[in-house]
């Protein structure tokens, strides 16, 4: 009679599967829960502890770690290892089915300790899925609900061959690999490692979708995540078109933009370029806001707001048409609109995440790693290094534009002004090889707007021709991090032409 062991946390359609193996005259062995289960069901199963001779252990720590039931797993399809389990009275197993405690699930509990997070790292099914999924020539392995009808239909047909039991066995090990991966990442969250640099680095990720295309037609594309993360940690709530590839990296880059902010927020992007950047009291507001930065470059751009999107905001867009909009909420009437008025536009509410500890960049041949850069370490320190210190309305105006430089590519020069409802770019000059170019760019972009505005340089002047060229254009405070050899000529610059000028000592590049 062949046996098979079941010890599962999930524990959907295993009744069905175990009423099948009952019915074709295999046995029935499970743990705990599992057992209960399928004793309230009116299947005769024996409990582990029948078998082994051993009670569960620890409350239910130790059920499954015992040699009865890994010698019966582990026993070869040969003669020396069958008369070596009948030596001690043990029959071998034929199928385990066996899946772990919801880690991944637990730990996006909010406020969940560490002592609770431990309780849910499964230690016995880890080994019972590894010792099936090693001898899977002779052993068959399940670890997805989902596989159960295939496999209970070519036990039934006896067409459950090598090449699917092979199959099994690397969907297993599959599971382990990504289940201690996830403890892996969350233990170093735990012991608040900011960024360890490890000889190892394991990334788990399932596939989400497959897109369109990627950066172009030819080219295939999908996207990866965690598992139980959607798009970008979200979820699409319409659209009649799929989220491209290069939709997904603009969206990235507009809500890592806007997330820097804390008031109500808006960042237009276009080609992983910001042309908009602007806070204010109301969202609707800080939109309007940011779309006059630059109309013309917003076109064809995706939107990124950190309030939840009203109708108010939807009617602020008027027939400007745009890819995605991404928020962390909408109401319905927004969603009416948004639907009714705009049925291509991607709609993509971005649910809560861990605080990312690094991010990566593939490279040829490799990965690059870093911690994410979440602005200002906390000891930095600005100085006014002008013979004239910033008034309080430049001043303001020079923090939100250090804000919304840091998203900016560099060489990153933002134009910025306060405005009556709160603040907001003029002029973006960004992703070029030369800073005073970026700085031209940004002037032609705000026109007029430019004189009596603030700028924010990511890194610092090389020489004083950004500043020159800023000042003539009507700029009247700046804000760089200095540490230039030709600093002096900068001041100097600044000082000649009437400007206020802060050095952060802290450099922002986005690359």
């Amino acid at each position: 009679m062949p046996r098979a062991l079941l010890s599962v946390h999930d524990k959907s359609g295993l009744i069905e599967l175990a009423r099948g193996l009952t019915a074709l005259g295999w046995e029935l062995i499970a743990s705990g829960g599992t057992a209960h289960l399928l004793d309230s069901a009116g299947l005769n199963v024996k409990t582990v502890g029948q078998v082994t001779g051993s009670p569960e252990m620890l409350n239910g720590r130790v059920k499954t770690l015992h040699p009865i039931l890994h010698g019966a797993i582990l026993a070869r399809d040969r003669a020396e290892d069958f008369a070596e389990l009948a030596a001690y009275g043990i029959t071998p197993i034929d199928l385990v089915v066996c899946n772990l405690y919801p880690f991944r699930e637990a730990i996006r509990q909010p406020n969940l300790s560490l002592a609770e997070a431990l309780e849910y790292i499964d230690v016995g099914g880890v080994a019972l899925l590894r010792a099936a999924a090693k001898n899977f020539p002779r052993v068959a392995v399940v670890c997805d609900p989902n596989d159960y009808q295939r496999v209970f239909a070519a036990l039934k047909l006896g067409t459950l061959d090598l090449a699917t039991r092979r199959a099994l066995a690397i969907k297993a090990f599959a599971h382990t690999r990504d289940y201690d991966a996830a403890i892996h990442r969350y233990l170093l969250g735990s012991a608040q490692t900011e960024f360890a640099v490890d000889e190892r680095l394991t990334l788990s990720l399932e596939l989400v979708e497959t897109l369109r295309y990627g950066e172009n037609p030819h080219q295939e594309g999908a996207f990866y995540a965690p598992s139980g993360v959607g798009m970008l940690g979200g979820a699409l709530l319409g659209g009649n078109k799929q989220l491209s590839y290069n939709n997904l990296l603009d969206l990235d880059a507009a809500w890592r933009a806007v997330e820097l902010f804390q008031q109500p927020s808006a960042v237009i992007v276009k080609h992983l370029s910001p042309c908009g950047i602007a806070s204010a009291a109301k969202a609707d507001v800080a939109l309007r806001l940011a779309l006059e930065s630059d109309p013309i470059s917003a076109f064809g751009g995706v939107i990124a707001i950190n309030q939840t999107v009203d109708a108010a905001l939807v009617e602020t867009l008027g027939d400007l048409f745009i890819e995605a909009i991404a928020a962390p909420n909408f109401t319905a009437e927004a969603l009416d609109l948004l639907g009714r008025r705009r049925k291509n536009c991607r709609i993509l509410r971005i649910d809560p995440l861990p605080p990312a500890q690094i991010e990566l960049r593939s490279v040829r041949g490799g990965i690059l790693a870093q911690t994410v850069d979440r602005g200002d370490p906390a000891d930095a320190q600005w100085r006014t290094v002008s013979r004239r210190a910033p008034t309080e309305q430049e001043y303001a105006a020079l923090r939100f534009a250090w804000r919304a430089c840091q998203s900016v590519r560099s060489n990153a020069i933002v134009l910025a002004r306060a405005m009556p409802e709160g603040f907001a770019t003029v002029g973006i000059g960004g992703g070029l090889s030369s800073r005073v170019d970026a700085v031209k760019l940004a002037i032609e972009k705000a026109g007029e707007r430019a004189r009596g505005a603030v700028m924010a340089s990511d890194a610092f002047f090389p020489f004083r021709d950004g500043i020159d060229a800023a000042t003539q254009a009507g700029v009247r405070a700046i804000i760089a991090t200095g540490g230039s050899v030709r600093d002096d000529e900068v001041i100097a610059a600044a000082d000649q032409a009437g400007a206020a000028l802060i050095f952060t000592g802290v450099r922002h590049f986005r690359h």
